[in-house]
């Protein structure tokens, strides 16, 4: 590519002085989750080590690293793409390195610098020694770290994947570029652009080369805007292609569908496991996709590189890593009253199977689906609280243990009152609802 050429490229790109000034700097952004941390590691990258691990955490725990694009901040990209908004819904930490500009002058990760992608050195080992951090302190389960980047975000989430692919259970990659495909500042600005396509093997090969690693790889999701002119949508397919090597996976994609009115491309191994996935925002231009989740939840703010696009890309990609099972444990508290003190603990989704029993052998209390996922109040009815019958002294008859028990009539009588009180008091504390 010619001086000329690389000189009308770069006046399309945006300016520093365009760029939002939001989150620059997290002692300027009150409204921010994030925390510094410090001493993770010798560092040779020189990046910024921010986090945020909400109150509660899903089993196994798990964590997303977000990386951001240039010219945005680990805040500012967190507060457009919603990513600790979503954390603190789903439970799972977050880990978001943000460069230094003495390393870059417009805040890009060098996903182009060969000191900077190689395993064990740069940015790459940086990043590795912040994941070992938190898996540390948090108690992250190693089988489920997964990273996620925008624009050289992106590109540095294609580095990560390459060179720790025993490190990550997936990643996505968001308006990116294919690992291995420029390895100066020049060569970056014509992969941009979006030169040639590569052989999938030559693509392939380059991440095979990245790393001794012989085993699975991580499943990979691709995003990418059909408007995009800072990166080659065309960058995307290279993507796609470089990995379905890797996974030795047919080029033809085994499931095409349209989601939130955008085509989505899927490819599966032989155990059914989606792999590669791939999702072509329609007339989008070069940022992450933004609009309502599937739960009907907005995560993330408009702004520069963050775009409404009717589809979330920060939920998609989360539901692809698995993490949004888990729903927060929102259960009311059963108000205490003299009935609810007065009747045994009892299932509130079984039928009850005794109104009174030997204390060591009184069920626990069942908790409750959480808000968010239970369905329409089970109306229970007397019948399900029949109670079995409860053995006292009389003397009458004696039982087969060799005890007296109640004559019939008392007996039934003591059970109609036991049964209507255990009832009055469901009814009373809401556990039940007359009908």
């Amino acid at each position: 590519m010619s001086l000329a050429e690389n000189i009308e490229f770069l006046s399309r790109l945006p300016k520093p002085g365009d760029w939002p000034i939001y989150g620059r700097g997290l002692h300027g952004e009150p409204s921010s989750p994030l925390h510094e941390m410090r001493g993770f590691g010798s560092n040779p990258g020189n990046l910024r080590m921010f986090m945020f691990a909400p109150a509660r955490l899903q089993q196994p725990r798990a964590l997303v690293v977000v990386l951001h694009g240039c010219g945005q901040t680990a805040a500012s990209y967190d507060l457009g793409a919603g990513w600790s908004t979503l954390a603190k819904h789903y439970g799972f930490a977050l880990l978001l390195p943000q460069q230094q500009s003495a390393n870059n002058a417009n805040g890009c990760f060098n996903w182009f610098n060969t000191d900077d992608i190689a395993r064990g050195h740069g940015e790459a080992c940086s990043i590795r020694q912040m994941i070992a951090r938190m898996v540390h302190d948090y108690n992250i389960d190693p089988r489920r770290i997964f990273v996620t980047g925008l624009s050289a975000g992106g590109a540095m989430t294609s580095v990560m994947l390459a060179t720790y692919p025993e490190v990550f259970a997936g990643g996505a990659i968001i308006a990116g570029l294919p690992f291995g495909v420029a390895s100066s500042f020049r060569e970056a600005l014509g992969a941009m652009r979006g030169f040639g396509p590569r052989p999938a093997a030559e693509l392939g090969d380059l991440v095979r080369a990245a790393s001794k690693h012989r085993g699975h790889f991580p499943r990979i999701s691709v995003w990418h805007g059909s408007a995009d002119r800072t990166v080659s949508p065309s960058n995307a397919g290279e993507i796609v292609k470089q990995w379905l090597d890797v996974h030795h996976l047919p080029e033809v994609p085994m499931s095409e569908t349209v989601v939130d009115g955008h085509p989505r491309q899927v490819w599966w191994n032989g155990d059914g496991d989606t792999m590669v996935e791939s999702y072509t925002v329609t007339d989008m231009a070069h940022g992450t996709p933004l609009g309502r989740a599937d739960d009907d939840r907005r995560y993330g703010r408009k702004g520069m590189f963050q775009l409404e696009a009717g589809i979330s890309s920060t939920y998609h990609i989360a539901k692809f890593f698995g993490l949004t099972h888990w729903i927060r444990d929102a259960r009311p508290a059963i108000p205490q009253t003299p009935s609810t003190r007065l009747i045994p603990q009892v299932s509130l989704t079984a039928p009850v199977a005794s109104a009174v029993r030997p204390k060591a052998e009184r069920p626990q209390v069942v908790e409750p689906e959480p808000a968010s996922r239970a369905q329409a109040p089970v109306q229970a009815t007397p019948e399900r609280a029949k109670v079995q019958p409860v053995a006292r002294r009389d003397a009458g008859e004696p039982s087969k243990l060799g005890k007296p028990k109640l004559a019939p009539k008392k007996r039934r009588r003591v059970l109609e009152d036991i049964s209507g009180a255990v009832v009055r008091a469901m009814v009373s504390a809401g556990l039940l609802q007359r009908r």
